[in-house]
């Protein structure tokens, strides 16, 4: 099999091709490499292309041939205000058309899976005591500036306990990049139907692991967290910490894809362990771990069995309860895995506590 994985020299498409070279595919990648100040470390059989996504040529080229395409390319992350707004349109929305079209002229109607996250749900799933399942509205800076984070109940204004989020829920972007996020799900669908191709779209949960890109704003929480420790400053936690999340190990992410490739099966899938913890239980656990192990950057920490790297112990930095906040986030999103196990057979391998033992002395990516 042939597959073209878009943005497979970044965090998780570079997992992906890893895991799809030793299942034995023959596979494309076609990387812009203007995230990477590093060279991507991709096995040496890997055609890699270096192109943008909205260069047309190179991705008429890129998609002769194939059997599959991943696509993983995009500009992540809440980013930094609505100055990178043309950004992010053009990275995601634009990139997608680009792809999209170039496939249509080829009349592919191959496999097709496309990455996209939790962030298109908006807020996550919540009760109300008297009022059921509800779905809070945006909330308001006057709340956050007092410390009063847990959105209230829309009818009563009563405290709302989260609950797991399937992907049958409404979606509600609340920042740019979510928005293009939909958008990328919507025209993956919309090619689905046309052409014939069958179409997944993996929601990821908040991925971590070996290899995330360090210092950048873009970066997923745990990478902050993670960089803050190795600059030898204690983590920075927004609001207080209770954001509940699912954090689910990029190994598990790159299975995700495999499994789905392999699949025929169409719709929106949640990626994600089915175990949550909060923003706090993250910080404090890279805080513990990299106090006891340190970091060397041994080859070791991209395996998360693998022996501690042994550069001695260090001071324990602890997390840092700031109450900050940003209007963009939302307070609680945990994900129901049960569609991805039945339909693709994919549930999670990595372990909270050992995968942030090891990501506590994984090297990051500049």
């Amino acid at each position: 099999m042939r597959v073209l994985v878009t943005g497979g020299a970044g965090f998780i498409g570079g997992h992906v091709v890893d895991l799809l070279v030793r299942r034995g595919a023959e596979v494309v990648v076609l990387d812009s490499m203007v995230a990477h100040r590093e060279p991507p470390a991709l096995p040496p059989s890997v055609d890699l292309r270096v192109a943008d996504l909205t260069d047309a040529d190179a991705v008429a080229a890129a998609v002769d041939g194939v059997d599959a395409v991943c696509h993983q390319a995009a500009r992540v992350g809440l980013g930094v205000d609505l100055d990178d707004l043309t950004d992010y349109v053009t990275d995601n929305d634009v990139g997608t058309a680009t792809l999209l079209r170039a496939l249509w002229r080829r009349r592919f109607a191959g496999r097709l899976v496309v990455a996209s996250s939790m962030v298109v749900y908006g807020e996550g799933r919540y009760t109300c005591a008297r009022h059921g399942s509800t779905r809070p509205g945006p909330r308001a800076a006057s709340d956050l500036e007092r410390g009063r984070f847990e959105p209230p109940c829309p009818q009563c204004g009563t405290a709302l306990r989260w609950a797991p989020i399937d992907e049958d829920a409404p979606l509600d972007p609340r920042n740019v990049y979510a928005a293009t996020k939909v958008h990328t799900e919507q025209l993956a669908a919309v090619y689905g139907r046309e052409s014939g191709a069958s179409v997944c779209a993996l929601r990821y949960h908040n991925v971590y692991g070996p290899r995330m890109p360090r210092d950048t704003p873009y970066a997923g929480v745990a990478s902050l967290f993670r960089s803050a420790l190795e600059s030898g400053s204690p983590p920075r936690v927004f609001e207080d910490g209770g954001q509940m999340r699912d954090f689910v190990h990029v190994h598990d992410v790159a299975r995700a894809n495999v499994l789905a490739l392999e699949s025929s099966w169409s719709g929106a899938l949640n990626v994600a362990s089915g175990r949550p913890h909060s923003v706090l239980d993250m910080a404090s656990a890279l805080s513990a771990a990299f106090a006891v192990t340190g970091t060397d950057g041994a080859d070791s920490a991209d395996v998360v069995d693998g022996p501690d790297a042994a550069d001695g112990p260090r001071s324990p930095l602890a997390p840092r309860v700031t109450g900050e906040y940003r209007l963009g986030d939302v307070r609680h999103v945990v994900a129901s895995a049960e569609r991805a196990a039945r339909v693709l057979g994919f549930e999670a391998g990595v372990d909270f506590t050992a995968g942030t033992d090891a990501f506590a002395r994984a090297p990051l990516r500049a």
